[in-house]
């Protein structure tokens, strides 16, 4: 029997070939009666007209709600979302229609957490007004732009999941400290990749960089705050490399604004795209990028690869490796 498989048009560049290595296709061969295709709507939310297409569809970006696929002739199986977010998700509209929904926790890992390093040393060199002096002409201006030394710094970390977890150990040989806050993972298991279990509180009044890596969920939902914003240093950098929604922007921008903490450095943002108006893009102690920073060749292909491979995991009958529930 056919089992039929759509891919979002996000996932393909301006000039029509896949942001991924088409190698990662591959996968599909081990199941010889799947039909593969682009699905022909760019869209933002899966449709009921998609949903009743296919038995197995692979989203990045567009939102999959309850109206996606709550129609009778919802024939979809399996949702394998590009990435580790399934926020954009209804998992349980989907668990209630039996459809199986899967990411990709371990593509991720290492190019998330060689992402948040990189904010911070962009941070703390200061490495965005270092290049506007050269351009502007502004050379000798730059005694008046120091850096940011580490080696005598703390590191705060909030969330050592998977993410977490790969971040520690490539963070530690540059920091004194590095502290983290997380109530669902073993102090043991933090103090064995070199790193203090910390009190969140603990960590916003001593850490030199706050880095967000934890999920979006109802408890983590504005977490940074205007009181958390206030409890850090006023030369503390803030930097998110997870879901925007984690950190208050309101408040994120007033504590930029009035100096009560250093800088952000932001992969995401409240609102994706960012608006054009936002105060954040004219603040020079700010770095955006477009939730898109880990995004590497060798990420991409992995992170395709592991979604393909879980579409057709279900099309065979079998379990796949990363359901999220």
């Amino acid at each position: 029997m056919v089992f039929r498989v759509g891919s979002t048009r996000d996932l393909l560049t301006a000039s029509g070939d896949p942001a991924f290595n088409a190698a990662a296709f591959d996968e599909l061969a081990r199941n010889p009666d799947i039909e593969w295709e682009w699905i022909p709507e760019d869209v933002t939310e899966i449709t009921p007209d998609i949903a009743a297409r296919y038995d197995g569809l692979h989203v990045n970006v567009p939102r999959v709600t309850v109206a996606s696929v709550g129609r009778g002739d919802c024939r979809v199986k399996i949702i394998a979302r590009n990435g580790v977010g399934y926020d954009s998700v209804d998992v349980a509209a989907c668990t209630a229609k039996g459809i199986t929904v899967t990411n990709t926790p371990h593509a991720i890992r290492r190019p998330v957490a060689v992402a948040a390093l990189t904010l911070v040393f962009a941070l703390s060199g200061k490495l965005f007004t270092k290049d506007r002096l050269v351009r502007e002409g502004r050379w000798n201006e730059r005694v008046e732009h120091m850096g940011i030394g580490l080696t005598g710094r703390t590191l705060g970390l909030v969330g050592a999941g998977g993410i977490g977890q790969e971040l520690i150990p490539l963070a530690r040989p540059f920091f004194r400290q590095v502290m983290v806050a997380d109530p669902f993972v073993e102090p043991g298991v933090i103090a064995g990749l070199g790193a203090e279990h910390t009190p969140m509180n603990t960590l916003l009044a001593e850490a030199d960089f706050v880095v967000v890596a934890c999920p979006l969920n109802d408890s983590t939902h504005h977490l940074m705050n205007a009181e958390a914003f206030a409890r850090m240093k006023p030369t503390a950098c803030f930097i998110n490399v997870a879901r925007g929604p984690i950190h208050d922007e309101a408040a994120l921008i007033d504590a930029l604004q009035n100096g009560r903490i250093a800088a952000a450095g932001l992969d995401v943002t409240e609102q994706e795209p960012i608006a054009p108006d936002n105060p954040l893009l004219g603040m020079e102690n700010t770095i955006i990028t477009p939730h898109a920073l880990c995004w590497t060749d060798e990420c991409f292909e992995d992170i395709a690869r592991t979604a393909l491979r879980s579409i057709v995991d279900v099309s065979l009958g079998q379990v796949p490796v990363h359901p999220v529930r």
